[in-house]
Order: structure tokens, then sequence, then C-alpha cells
């Protein structure tokens, strides 16, 4: 319960005012049976209108306040639960959006979805139900004691004297609920995951004919969720009758006892009536106590499975000495080695890129392009000193004004289920049209948004599907051009567009980019040819660096490759 304290320390007066609706509700429920039990008791001395009338009145004054009471019960702390879900909600949202990307290539998209509403929600009900069905079961309880007590010591015993064995069924029956309501949340994160995967990779399951398998793959899942689901209600089921059974065996005790006590004469029959009216006013709090243990079980469960997330901290943050600082654009890698999961990708790489240059990084795949772009808004984290920007330490930026200074477009262009206008206009909040018309012109997709019969209102459907590949990169190049950025990183980011388009793009780019820094990653020569300088990385390493002459000079790597693509174009116009 540790994690929710902060939340009811904010509510802690809502919660004092609930307290004080719950105490009058059954304060008043409690005094019900006296007056009965009063009423039963002047039967001995005569029925008159006027008796009944003032025993009617007291019943109706009771029940009144009991339900005006009850009501602002459930007002306050259910309306307290439902604020306590909203600001959790709230709260788990913005510490996941500043998680590192590390957080999010090892936990799946579809168990994060599963613990922000399936767990949420018993989290509420924890905070709202349970919280309401205790107090009013523990206040409820002590004041009938302590009316039962007064009435009869001996018979108060009898009646709580299966108390012992339903503690021990509590914890019995408490302890397994909590197992299996984990393992229940553990399978449906589960099958969100796999639902979403499916939905995500419709495109993929088609093309490999792979709908019947995924079908039975998810039944699967599914036919397991339901046998751990009714493992849970087999369990359940078993503890209202047990607990209803411990309250028989008392009920009929005290009848029992009851009825000797009033035919010998140590007992009142007022008292009595009022006993057993107590007896069975307990019953819908005892039979709640086990709804209770089922809530609390699920919502302590899912707590934990929310408080993973929480207490999950940013791999990548501020330092104590970062500032808010301008950025010109110079970029130095010095001997930088950084490893990735055990496995060393860059090996003493050292490389300078000055302020408004162009650098283009060629390589075969797997050789640590990505990865070294990566490094420059921090989406990675290279050893301190490993990395300058202007001559600083990169952790000297803060993060915020390091990557509102970079436009990256990465290798996976990604947009977002809304208008092309407001994907390309993302993080500009101010962007006029006419900017964002500018942002796509230079990266050349104007003229194929115009061509929708919306135009920048064309909603571009769940990660852009209804765009080509060609159109969602351009997309996304505009996206980055939008934001003036002072450094630009291209991730292979031309890699669906034809070669004409690309000369266009590339031709823009070059007044857009005037003075700015541009890094190019690609596997066409056409597109790095033109760099102030190209670097060849291979295994983590610089082998080649250079201009474009400089390097087919060296008969290397990129020598190679320059020929190998002059002769698939010679033999594609063949």
């Amino acid at each position: 319960m540790r994690p929710l304290l902060p939340y009811l320390k904010r509510y802690r007066w809502g919660f004092a005012a609930g307290a004080v609706c719950i105490i009058l509700s059954n304060g008043a429920w409690a005094g019900l049976p006296r007056v009965i039990g009063n009423a039963a008791q002047s039967l001995e001395g005569g029925v008159t209108r006027h008796k009944l009338l003032i025993f009617a009145l007291q019943v109706l004054a009771l029940a009144a306040v009991r339900g005006i009471f009850l009501f602002l019960t459930r007002w306050v702390v259910i309306g307290i639960s439902r604020d306590i879900e909203f600001d959790l909600r709230n709260d788990l949202f913005a510490h996941l959006e500043t998680l590192s990307y590390s957080y999010y290539q090892r936990m799946r998209t579809g168990d994060i979805m599963a613990r922000v509403t399936n767990d949420l929600n018993a989290v509420r009900m924890l905070m709202g139900p349970a919280i309401m069905y205790s107090a009013n079961t523990l206040v409820f309880t002590t004041a009938a004691l302590w009316f039962m007590v007064g009435n009869s010591p001996k018979l108060t015993f009898y009646a709580f004297l299966p108390l012992p064995v339903i503690s021990i069924v509590i914890q019995y029956f408490g302890r397994r609920i909590h197992e299996r309501f984990e393992r229940i949340q553990a399978m449906f994160s589960d099958i969100s995951a796999r639902a979403q995967e499916n939905f995500s990779g419709a495109r993929v399951i088609r093309a490999y004919v792979q709908e019947e398998a995924e079908i039975e793959s998810f039944e699967t899942a599914n036919q397991e969720y339901v046998a751990r689901s009714l493992k849970l209600v087999r369990l359940m089921g078993m503890l209202w009758p047990t607990l209803e059974l411990m309250l028989g065996l008392a009920l009929v005790l005290v009848l029992w006892m009851g009825g000797r006590e009033v035919l010998q004469g140590h007992m009142k029959i007022g008292a009595f009536t009022a006993f057993n009216i107590y007896m069975m006013q307990l019953t819908f709090p005892i039979i709640a106590l086990g709804w209770v243990i089922n809530i609390f079980q699920r919502g302590t469960a899912s707590l934990v499975r929310l408080n993973e997330i929480l207490q999950e901290q940013p791999e990548i943050k501020d330092d104590v000495e970062a500032r808010e600082r301008n950025v010109e654009g110079e970029i130095e890698f010095r001997g930088l080695s950084f490893e990735y999961e055990g496995k060393r990708v860059l090996h003493d790489l050292n490389l300078r890129i000055p302020a408004g240059s162009s650098m283009a990084i060629v390589g075969p795949t797997g050789s640590g392009k990505t990865t070294l772009v990566n490094l420059i808004p921090r989406i990675y984290d290279a050893e301190p000193g490993m990395v300058l920007v202007d001559g600083r330490p990169i952790r000297e930026f803060s993060l915020a004004s390091l990557r509102r200074s970079i436009g990256f477009v990465p290798q996976e262009t990604f947009l977002f289920s809304d208008r092309i206008r407001e994907n390309i206009a993302l993080g500009v909040e101010s962007a006029t049209e006419q900017e964002i018309q500018d942002a796509a012109n230079a990266a050349d997709v104007a003229g194929d948004i115009e061509g929708f019969p919306e135009q920048y209102q064309t909603m571009v459907g769940e990660r852009g599907i209804t765009l080509s590949g060609g159109q969602k990169q351009r997309a996304a190049l505009a996206r980055a051009l939008i934001r003036n950025p002072r450094i630009l990183i291209l991730d292979d980011a031309l890699s669906s567009v034809d070669t004409h388009t690309e000369d266009k793009i590339l031709n823009h780019l070059r007044d857009v980019m005037q003075g700015r820094t541009t890094i190019f990653i690609s596997h066409r020569v056409s597109t790095v040819r033109n760099a102030d300088r190209i670097a060849v990385l291979h295994d983590g390493r610089i082998v080649e660096l250079g201009t474009h002459d400089e390097l087919l000079a060296l008969n290397g790597y990129y020598s190679d490759l320059y020929n190998k693509q002059l002769l698939e174009e010679e033999l594609a116009e063949v």
C-alpha cells in the first residue's frame, strides 16, 4: 500500500468526511435493533396506537438517517477512488514518457497497456469499495458488539465463537486468491500483447497466410486465461458459502442458548429480539468481508504490477551539471567505445563534424552506424567525455535543449494516427500553414498530400498505414525540417524513395540546411556523394574517411560500393 500513501494523503480530508458519514450511517443502523427490541418488550404491557406510532416514527427516522449518510458515504468514498484513479493514470503515463528507449525494447506494448487499464481498475476498486465496505464492517461490528455485550456477554461469546475459524479461513483463501489473480493478470498481459502484435502486424500475417495459426494460438492463450479465471471463481465460490456456514452455526448457537435464557427468565424477550436482529444485520458485513478479501487481494496484486512501472527509473536523464544551452552544431566523438547488451558495438572511434558541415556514414549492415547517431540525441548514452557537442561534453546540455536542436529521421518511420498536418507539425505547436507546406515542399511530399481529397487534413491511420513507404519517410522528413534544427540526422531516411525523388529532396536540403550540421546514413552512394566528408564504418571502426573523390582513390569498401551500384544502374538501363 506504500505507493498509494501520497494519494491517500492528498485526499485525507475527503476520507475524513467519508469516515464521519460511515460512523453516522452505521450508528443509525446499529440503533435500529434496540428500537425494535424496546417495541417487542413493550408488548408485554399491552399494545396501543400511540406506542406503535412512536416506535414506527423512530424506525423511519433511523432508516432516513441511515439512507442519507449511506448515500453520502458512497458519493464521497467512491468519488475519491475515481479521483485517485485519474491521478494515478496521469502519473503512470507521465512516468512512462520519461523512461528510456531500452525500457520499451524489453517490455511488450500489450503488457504495459494491460497494466495501465486492467490493473489500474483493480487498484481503484481497492481504494473505493474495499475501503468503504471494510470501514462499514469495522464500525458496525464494533457498535453491534458493544450493544450485544451489554445485553448478554455469555450469548455474545457463543455468537463470536466461530471467529477464530473465520480468521483462519480468510487467511487461507486470501493468500490463494492473491496468487491466482497474479497469474490471471500475467496471462491477461500476454493476451493483450499477442492481440496488439497481431493488429500491428496484420499485413505480415496476411502475407504469410498465418491467420488460422494466429487464431489457434490466440484461442489457446484465451483458454488458459479462462482456465485460470475459473480456478479463482471456484475458490471464491468456496469462500462465501464457508463464511455463511460459520455465520449460520453462530446463529443456531444464539437461538439455542438464547432461547433457553429467555425461557429460564434470565433474559428479556426484547433484549433477545434485539440480539437476533444484530446477528441478522451482521450477515451482510460478514459476507461482504469475503468480497472485500477478493478485492483487496486483486488490488494488491495489481498494485505490485503498477509499482514495477513506477519504480522503473530512466537510464538516461539530466546530470546535475546539465543546463539549457544553445546548440551550434559541432559534434565530436572522442575515443568512443560503446557496448550494447554486453556486446562491443563501437571501438575507439574518433570523429569530428564541424558545425554547418555535412557528414555521410556508410558501411555494411551491423557495422554500428545507427548506434553511432543514436548517441547524439542520447537515445543511448556513452561514457562521459566520449561525445561532445560544441566542444562540451554532451551531458552538460539538458536533454530538452539538446533534443530540441536535433531533427532526427530514424530508420523505422512512425506516424501517429492523426491528420497529416499534426504529424508534420509534431512538437511545433506554433507552426503556421505556410511553414507546414514549406516543410512538405522541402521533403518533396507536398504534391502527394495535395493530391489527397482532404489534403493536409487527411487521416493517415495507425502508424501511417494509409500512406506508402516513401510517403511516410518524406512526411517524417518534413516533421524533422519544420523544427528548424541545428543538427539534422537522416538514418537511411530516403531508402523508400526512388533516385529521382531522392535527388529532388537532396537539392531542397542543400538550401534548407545551409549553415546547419547534417548527418546522412545510407547504403546509396547517390545519397552521400555530395557530403563534405564521408566516413566508412566497419565492425564499429572508421576504416575510411574523406570526400567522395578521395575515397574512390583508396579503392576500398566505398569504391567497391560505388562500382557495384554504378553497374546496377547500367544494367537497369539495359
